[in-house]
């Protein structure tokens, strides 16, 4: 098992990259879709299609897209010390400013989800502004992530 975790190198790279971009596109659309349901007026047609669209965009795409970002990010270190690396470059500058990313993209996930049963029993405090103004954060934090592992800085 041990030796092809580490022949498929690139492979685990791949379906990391893939289900990175899937927990983006919901970590990004979800906010767009809380400023659109918080306008809709509670209980309204509208706002239960909203709750409907955020429930399964959660459920079914950014749940799954998160486990296997992580699953595939794990089969990626293993791999890499199965092929003659070490552990060490995850106390590197690029890779700690990595992890740091992780950890805001879980939190602001979960603030999502938490968010959604707020929403939908009409029960939240943010506004339609905030929702907008917030929803470009994981982006930004994406492309330092991205810039941090493509250029490896303090390697």
């Amino acid at each position: 098992m041990s030796e092809f975790i580490g022949a498929h190198y690139n492979l685990w790279r791949g379906l990391h990259i893939v289900a990175v971009i899937a927990w983006m596109a919901g970590i990004m659309y979800l906010p767009r879709l809380y400023a659109y349901h918080v306008k809709a007026g509670p209980g309204s047609e509208l706002a239960k299609t909203f709750e409907v669209m955020e429930r399964k965009l959660l459920k079914i795409i950014m749940g799954p897209a998160m486990g296997l970002t992580f699953l595939f990010g794990a089969l990626l270190i293993w791999a890499n010390a199965e092929n003659g690396g070490s552990f060490a470059y995850l106390h590197t500058p690029w890779m700690l400013t990595k992890i740091a990313g992780i950890l805001f993209m879980t939190a602001w996930h979960i603030m999502l989800a938490r968010a959604h049963g707020k929403i939908a029993a009409g029960a939240h405090k943010r506004s339609e502004k905030f929702w907008r103004a917030t929803n470009e954060i994981p982006f930004l934090v994406a492309i330092v992530m991205v810039i941090a592992v493509t250029t490896q800085f303090g390697s």
